[in-house]
């Protein structure tokens, strides 16, 4: 088989790549391991009408609109926010791979699926990708470039990270894993969640994690727990989330409930993001290039982002025939993602690792309170785009953590 563009992942970072490609005129081949993009569909999915708007999503791929934020905790604490008109979308991660890999399609690229990267090397002047279909059998791709998009598994670029600078051991480079529930639920149970994204914070919630509640279509919920760098003495995330589901919801709604789907999934990146970004005409886009954000969980818009980025340096290499700039590819996507992307990282290794006890409850009970005279706009402009200065003077002590 003979690509241009050999694609490896139809996640938003691959699938956009390869819908820009295609849209341009190269012969690009977009593969993914999954035989259904409508499944493993883990994602918090949230996004402002802001980022909706840049990247020209349509409406088939938002499941629902929000103006408020609930945060449940520590302990029995409630605190809400509404705005006056929605502030954004939660997506149906299906049906957003879906319909960025129709759009390759549609552009004259290709699409295949069921098909699983394990092995890349050079071959002349590109690379030789080996995939393995889900009946065993390998098959060959010869492309003059591949683009590694296939999560923080890196399946293709490896697990390559710069030795840590001093101090950094150990800290750069945080995991976690996520177990997420799609559920049916009565009218009635689905309406007072609808219209709001909650979640439920401290250490009696989830240790060292956090969940959340996100509405989907009427009578649809997704609800979802996570935890950075898992740590086994801790209880299974199944537990924690039927435990949360039990404190969130009566007998009556639990019994006339039903989970259509259950998917999960890990998240592993750099805060200071020092991954490898490429190697030669083999390049990595999205969450393996470390652009999920810890804070929130948060990888669709920043993988989306990668992707424009990524694009015209790539679209100019292949009509120049001259190598892509690797470290120029770098500095763009650090530029987009922003200097407080680090700051965010941070925030996220201090409030959620540390988040294991009454002390770490009390701590960040005492950062919520100074949320509270803040509307609801100015808490998605601290979470999405990571504002921290609206929050004032008294963030700076914790951020940097003095306390």
């Amino acid at each position: 088989m003979r690509a241009q563009v050999l694609v490896v992942g139809a996640g938003p970072a691959g699938a956009e790549l390869a819908r820009q490609l295609a849209a341009a005129g190269v012969a690009v081949l977009l593969v993914d391991q999954l035989a259904d993009l409508s499944q493993a569909a883990f994602s918090s999915a949230a996004m402002p009408f802001a980022s909706l708007e840049r990247f020209g999503l349509p409406a088939q791929v938002v499941a629902s609109r929000w103006r408020g934020w609930q945060l449940l905790g520590p302990a029995e604490q409630r605190r809400c926010w509404r705005a006056s008109a929605p502030i954004g979308v939660v997506l149906d991660f299906g049906a957003l791979r879906q319909w960025l890999a129709d759009q390759c399609r549609r552009f004259g690229g290709q699409v295949q699926l069921g098909l699983r990267a394990f092995d890349c090397q050079p071959q002349g002047a590109g690379w030789r990708t080996l995939l393995r279909d889900r009946q065993g059998a390998v098959r060959e791709v010869i492309s003059d470039w591949v683009v590694d998009a296939s999560g923080q598994g890196r399946a293709l670029i490896g697990p390559f990270t710069p030795p840590p600078r001093a101090g950094e051991a150990g800290r750069d480079r945080v995991q976690g894993v996520g177990v997420e529930w799609l559920l049916q639920v009565p009218l009635g149970c689905w309406q007072s969640w609808s219209d709001q994204l909650s979640f439920c914070l401290g250490s009696d919630w989830v240790a060292q994690g956090y969940g959340w509640i996100f509405p989907m279509a009427p009578g649809q919920l997704k609800v979802g727990v996570c935890r950075l760098r898992p740590d086994r003495q801790l209880p299974p995330l199944g537990r924690v989330l039927e435990q949360l589901l039990a404190r969130l919801f009566s007998p009556e709604e639990r019994q006339a409930s039903a989970v259509l789907d259950r998917h999960g999934g890990l998240i592993s990146s750099s805060i200071r993001r020092r991954d490898c970004h490429g190697q030669g005409r083999l390049l990595a886009i999205g969450d393996a290039v470390s652009t999920a954000n810890l804070l929130g969980g948060e990888g669709i818009r920043h993988a989306l982002s990668s992707s424009r980025v990524l694009a015209p340096l790539l679209l100019e290499a292949i009509q120049s025939g001259e190598p892509l700039p690797l470290r120029q590819y770098e500095q763009q996507l650090s530029q987009r993602l922003g200097w407080r992307w680090s700051l965010s990282g941070r925030l996220a290794r201090r409030t959620w690792l540390g988040l294991t006890g009454p002390k770490a409850d009390q701590r960040l009970s005492r950062l919520l309170v100074g949320l509270e005279p803040r509307s609801a706009e100015d808490l998605a402009a601290l979470l999405f785009d990571y504002r921290f200065e609206r929050y004032g003077l008294k963030s700076l002590p914790y951020l940097v953590g003095m306390r």
